[in-house]
């Protein structure tokens, strides 16, 4: 049977509690909301924390909020709550993309966006959606708050810049006029990790061309990064078939996937360029349409 260590547990009653909470127990304490990441490794006993902030009262970060130019979302927003939401599915459809194949009803009824971005999982669909949107996060401490980036936020695999003793509490979306975006992903049965997973975002002018794009990979040793090459060359450009297949050749040539048990590496490589012609063309179609 796996069973976590031994551990202690606190249930904080708001932000500024979860943070004293986090400081006075120190580094060996973690904070849990939905849990689907941590307690499968307590229970391998590769994570071994003396303390648990339990944050699931902290209501005051479950939200979503239209300003004039920016989607706020609150990190303890749930993922059954951003897949039923209309703003989300009309400003943001790549989010309600992938929503659709994250794990199951289950897990999407307890996990939050702030724990899937704290995780930092290369597999995790929603890293990759706030890489292409060109999402923010606000990294809050006893000292004040600060804002950072997709890629300042994720350090590498499974390590972010949030310290021991700050909480993620929101995340925010830019929007953009005239932009549509899309996600797809292969997977070995419904709900599991992505062999390969692309989303993409795309914003046209009023005659057309695009005049911003933004092309992210899943699982494929793209972590962290969008795909800047196929990017430039999409940027500029009217829309064509042609255009979506070479910036996917770049795309996938410039991903780094392992073979594993779930495929070789050319096998992956061919999956990155035909997600991400799909996601272009979906994309684009639905930027047309805003």
């Amino acid at each position: 049977m796996q069973v976590p260590a031994p551990f202690d547990y606190a249930r904080a009653e708001s932000v500024e509690d979860a943070l004293a909470l986090l400081q006075r127990h120190g580094p060996e304490s973690r904070v849990i909301a939905g849990g689907h990441s941590l307690l499968p490794m307590m229970k391998l006993r590769l994570a071994r924390p003396e303390w648990l902030i339990d944050i699931n009262d902290l209501f005051e970060l479950d939200y979503l909020v239209e300003d004039a130019s920016t989607v706020r979302i609150g990190a303890l927003t749930r993922h059954a709550t951003l897949l039923a939401s209309d703003l989300i599915a009309r400003l943001f459809p790549i989010v309600t993309d992938a929503e659709k194949v994250i794990a199951d009803p289950i897990v999407r009824n307890r996990g939050t966006i702030g724990g899937s971005l704290c995780q930092a999982d290369p597999a995790e669909d929603l890293s990759t959606v706030c890489e292409v949107l060109r999402a923010e996060v606000v990294i809050r401490g006893l000292d004040g708050e600060r804002v950072l980036t997709m890629p300042e936020l994720h350090r590498g695999p499974y390590e972010t810049a949030v310290a021991q003793d700050e909480l993620l509490t929101e995340i925010r979306f830019p929007v953009l006029p005239r932009s549509g975006s899309a996600y797809e992903k292969v997977e070995r049965r419904v709900g599991d990790w992505a062999i390969a997973a692309a989303g993409a975002a795309i914003t046209l002018s009023p005659a057309g061309t695009i005049t911003h794009a933004a092309v992210g990979l899943t699982s494929v040793g793209l972590d962290g990064h969008t795909a800047t090459r196929a990017e430039e060359l999409l940027t500029g450009n009217p829309p064509s078939e042609e255009l979506f297949a070479e910036a996917a050749q770049r795309a996938a040539e410039d991903c780094d996937p392992v073979a594993d048990q779930r495929g070789p590496v050319d096998y992956k490589r061919h999956l990155a360029a035909e997600l991400t012609k799909r996601v272009l063309r979906t994309a684009t179609a639905r930027a047309s349409e805003g």
